[in-house]
């Protein structure tokens, strides 16, 4: 295993209404040195609306970044110094998103259209924090797919000061497709990715996009300097409790998913305490837990049953794992 392992060599997409608090909180359980990022917080939300519902973190989180949205300088600085004073590690812009709510708001993918005004940005949170600025954005808008174009971007958002780029491998449509649509359609093209990183070789390249396996993820990092996973590690996160010792050369991580389990109810027990959060808000992160295991399903329809909503977590808890446990006798004893 290499020693100078980038910062960046793995991490778990920022995904809105998905990656909160909480749902970092049940991936840090899992691997230890994976990077996390927040969903993406939008310059207005953070600076007319409470600092904490948006930025609240767990000290465990860390490495953990803050996924901002806008394309105002000034307003993005204000942002990125009050993340910072959060204890965020990493600030990101997002230069990816192509939803229409986002391009009303002209941030998103559509910056990609505007390297000199992104750059901009850059420098500006550059000049007010001391933590990373980085950027998230796609390999072209619309029909565009020439490299030349990301090329350029990457160029000259760099003189900027940005020295990190996360490439998600798909061009972005602007119109007549949907988020989820702009995840499927447009075809992957990861060589434009590894073909940024042999063209700027003093610049972090992490990929993103299309990655479903430890394999694929293996074979990524023979070409560029990190790979990030999205809905992937979430629909499917038991695989990373091997990511520390298979890709940063640590300890493998000793749990297992009924201590890891426990150690949410737990969790949810505290923020019930100190937020008033309910545990369903918090549950509904780890349902793929179990993913692959007899009871499976079971297991997950007991923790996502509202009329369950009214019981402690713990008594949850201890119903789903009856079920688990019932299941895998029965498929023992039919051996």
């Amino acid at each position: 295993m290499p020693t100078d392992l980038s910062p960046w060599r793995l991490s778990v997409a920022p995904m809105l209404d998905w990656t909160d608090k909480h749902c970092r909180f049940f991936h840090r359980q899992l691997t230890q040195k994976t990077r996390l990022y927040t969903e993406m917080v939008t310059t207005g939300g953070l600076l007319h609306g409470s600092e904490r519902r948006h930025l609240r973190l767990d000290d465990c989180e860390h490495p953990v970044a803050l996924q901002l949205g806008g394309s105002e300088p000034h307003e993005l600085a204000r942002c990125a110094q009050i993340g910072a004073r959060w204890g965020y590690d990493e600030i990101n812009l997002n230069c990816g998103c192509p939803s229409e709510r986002v391009q009303r708001g002209a941030f998103g993918a559509c910056l990609m259209a505007e390297p000199t005004l992104v750059a901009d940005c850059v420098k500006a949170m550059v000049d007010a924090v001391d933590v990373p600025v980085t950027v998230k954005h796609r390999i072209g808008i619309d029909r565009e797919e020439s490299y030349a174009f990301v090329r350029d971007f990457v160029g000259a958002v760099a003189q900027a000061g940005c020295r990190v780029f996360i490439v998600h491998a798909r061009n972005a449509w602007l119109k007549g497709l949907s988020p989820k649509e702009n995840r499927e359609i447009p075809p992957l093209r990861h060589e434009l990715v590894y073909r940024l990183k042999r063209e700027f070789p003093q610049l972090s390249i992490v990929l993103n996009g299309g990655v479903t396996s430890d394999a694929q993820i293996a074979a990524h990092l023979q070409q560029v300097d990190g790979v990030m996973l999205g809905r992937e590690a979430y629909h499917h996160p038991w695989p990373m409790t091997g990511w520390d010792a298979r890709f940063w050369g640590g300890a493998p991580n000793p749990r297992t998913r009924a201590e890891v389990e426990a150690a949410m109810v737990a969790y949810m027990q505290r923020e019930a305490i100190e937020d008033g959060t309910p545990w369903s808000a918090i549950a509904r992160h780890m349902l793929g837990l179990h993913h692959g295991e007899r009871g499976a399903r079971l297991w997950r329809q007991i923790w996502s049953d509202h009329r369950r909503k009214p019981l402690p977590a713990a008594e949850v808890a201890a119903q789903a794992a009856a079920v688990l446990a019932e299941r895998q006798a029965q498929a023992l004893a039919s051996i």
